[in-house]
């Protein structure tokens, strides 16, 4: 199969789809990989490193996206899904349910679109989704530290303190895994952490896991409410698979927070789960609404490009080995896991929580397989 990995082109995306040891990977299997001029270097990878591995270097994107499957990073923008055709595989994050537009787009284009996240695991995972959602959680309390800072709009506050003086209070929203690794961090900076799920069994674990050095609140919408009034920092990290994320913080009950609170919405990414959320960059992340600072990067993994690089590579590839050995229709076949991240098809929607999101048919990939 021939493999296009396009450079990225959203705004501070500095991640790329295959790291040179990927794409030695499918040369070795008899595949042809060609990668666009710099499209690592944001990574720290090298293209004479992807010269070594087997790669074919083009100069421009067009080259790439001619390719039988485009594996990438981030949703294609509109000028990339304007290169998509049919019968072409686009293996990459899609995150359709609240992006009406690429959603028309990719499904006009007539190409096979597998989505990174709602690939699911034997364990009932999101084995795809995880890697970033790791660096996501982890880098939230991070960003909220710097934007609680007083040159950067927010109170002034130290999410550690310092004896003698209290810690932030910070509320997760959502026990998950951006959720438990945004506790382990915060918990480390010394930070006063509660976290809200509705789930029991998330709560049990969250329990043995930290102790009682983290306070866990079953989530209803009056226990929200008592708890956004107190916060310092609010972390949203709320998942449904596939589908838009929830809106559990609304307009009025931002109103009760305390002015220069920080907001860090993970969940952006599905639409974000308060009612004031909106995606920013990384070139300008932050906003104020009523007096509350909304940092809302909808790419927060590509910060720290390298690390998320090699993270998602190590996750993505059998994956992209299976479908490029295999090609689409009998790799899905024989994996019902993989077969769950087929979001659109022939200008098919072929993903429930898509097709329910934007009032469109939904047709099952099963039958689009004859199975």
């Amino acid at each position: 199969m021939k493999i296009g990995v396009p450079k990225e082109i959203k705004n501070n995306e500095f991640r790329v789809g295959m790291t040179p040891s990927s794409v030695a990977e499918l040369v070795h299997h008899g595949h042809s990989v060609s990668v666009e001029k710099g499209a690592g270097e944001g990574s720290g990878l090298s293209d004479a490193e992807y010269i070594v591995a087997g790669a074919t270097m083009v100069a421009d994107a067009e080259t790439v996206y001619a390719q039988d499957m485009i594996i990438k990073v981030k949703e294609p923008l509109s000028i990339e899904r304007k290169r998509l055709k049919p019968g072409q595989i686009l293996f990459t994050y899609l995150h359709l349910a609240p992006d009406a537009e690429q959603t028309h787009d990719l499904i006009a284009s007539g190409a096979t679109c597998i989505a990174y996240e709602t690939v699911t695991s034997p364990t009932g995972g999101l084995p795809l989704l995880t890697p970033m959602s790791e660096v996501a959680g982890r880098l939230a309390p991070q960003v909220g530290a710097h934007a609680l800072e007083k040159a950067a709009g927010g109170r002034g506050i130290l999410l550690g303190g310092v004896p003698g003086v209290p810690a932030a209070e910070v509320v997760i929203l959502g026990g998950g895994v951006s959720g438990t690794h945004a506790a382990t961090i915060a918990l480390g900076m010394g930070a006063n952490v509660t976290v809200v799920d509705r789930s029991a069994e998330v709560l049990r674990r969250l329990s043995a896991q930290f102790g009682t050095g983290v306070r866990t609140i079953f989530s209803t919408r009056s226990a929200i409410e008592d708890l956004v009034k107190r916060a310092d920092l609010l972390i949203g990290t709320v998942l449904i698979p596939g589908a838009a994320a929830p809106k559990l913080v609304t307009r009025a009950m931002l109103k009760t927070m305390k002015p220069g609170s920080v907001i860090v919405d993970v969940a952006i990414d599905q639409g974000g789960c308060t009612e004031t959320s909106r995606a920013t960059t990384h070139a300008d992340p932050t906003y104020v609404v009523d007096g509350v600072v909304h940092y809302c990067v909808a790419n927060m993994p590509g910060a720290v490009a390298r690390t998320s690089t090699f993270a998602l590579n190590n996750a993505t590839l059998p994956f992209a080995l299976a479908i490029a050995d295999k090609g689409w229709q009998k790799a899905l076949t024989d994996d019902k896991h993989l077969r769950n991240g087929l979001n659109v098809h022939d200008h098919k929607v072929t993903y429930s929580a898509v097709a329910e999101a934007h009032g469109l048919k939904y047709t099952s990939p099963e039958s689009i397989l004859g199975l």
